[in-house]
């Protein structure tokens, strides 16, 4: 279930942005570079487009596939979901946007080895980071677009829809667990020697942990051992609520979520783990990335 970006030559010209900035001024020209540098992305992706088209059609098949394998199970056998679809659908919305960050360190990659990342570093930037920032809002409107076609897919296959505070509990959740892995793929890419080799940690990475996690099946399905491993999932702590999100109306910060071998969790003690899954993610790279910006 994942998105790889194919390689291609990178436009060494970043667009102009319209944005009139004074000189002297670092917050207006970073924001400047990060708007330049975003709209660069976008332009590629407009070249591209079998990437997006790609990253939204693999979920739905998986969707649509997966929820007809397990249309006729017993109801019941997925805890409160009234239909596997139902159960599936907070899986797929939360491994779609999980792969998409995993792959967010490629593009930075590419560039890379093109050359173009050295044009960069040595170019007048207000900030480096500009750069990261720029990936980061690129994957996390990529999530964005996907998540709103599966979640209006899991409508006619029977899913159900949140109301508006659950939709916006969506965004925020996606929004954290985006953030943290986009952060751990871009730091990857300036530690690992080549693009080889990041496809290699996201192809050993992506199945691994869609299967110890409670995507495809509810804790209770699995032995104790993989009950331990998927509880410390993250994309465990983002499933958990969504899935919560479709099937309770009425939810709260204080709802219980998901019951883990070591305790109940609930809806805030998951965003709290999103929170600083995304927060040491984002603290354990800057040292990797001041070295390679200096």
């Amino acid at each position: 279930m994942s998105n790889t970006v194919a390689p291609s030559k990178p436009d060494d010209r970043i667009p102009p942005t319209p944005l009139a900035v004074e000189a002297g001024n670092p917050i207006g020209e970073f924001i400047q570079e990060t708007i330049a540098l975003t709209r660069r992305l976008f332009i590629q992706l407009q070249r591209r487009p079998s990437t997006l088209i790609a990253g939204i059609v693999q979920p739905l098949m998986w969707l649509i596939l997966f929820g007809a394998l397990f249309q006729n199970v017993p109801a019941g056998l997925f805890g409160e979901s009234q239909n596997y679809a139902q159960f599936l659908g907070a899986g797929v919305i939360v491994f779609t946007a999980f792969a998409g960050a995993l792959n967010a360190g490629l593009p930075v990659m590419f560039d890379r080895e093109f050359g173009f990342l050295n044009r960069l570093l040595v170019a007048p930037l207000a900030s480096r980071f500009s750069i990261v920032v720029a990936s980061a809002i690129f994957i996390v409107t990529l999530s964005f677009v996907q998540t709103v076609v599966i979640i209006a897919a899991g409508v006619f296959a029977g899913a159900g829809l949140p109301g508006i505070g659950g939709l916006a509990a969506i965004c925020l959740i996606l929004f954290l667990l985006v953030i943290g892995v986009t952060g751990l793929s871009l730091g990857l890419a300036f530690a690992l020697p080549g693009h080889i080799e990041l496809l290699a940690v996201i192809f050993v990475t992506n199945l691994p942990l869609l299967f110890a996690s409670t995507a495809l099946a509810p804790l209770s399905f699995m032995p104790q051992w993989l009950q331990v491993v998927a509880s410390l999932n993250p994309l465990s702590y983002a499933i958990e609520p969504i899935r919560y999100l479709y099937l309770h109306g009425d939810w709260s910060l204080g709802s219980v979520v998901m019951e883990a071998p070591f305790g109940s969790i609930t809806f805030a003690g998951a965003l709290l783990v999103l929170l600083g899954f995304a927060s040491v993610a984002l603290l354990s790279i800057q040292p990797l990335l001041r070295r390679r910006f200096a």
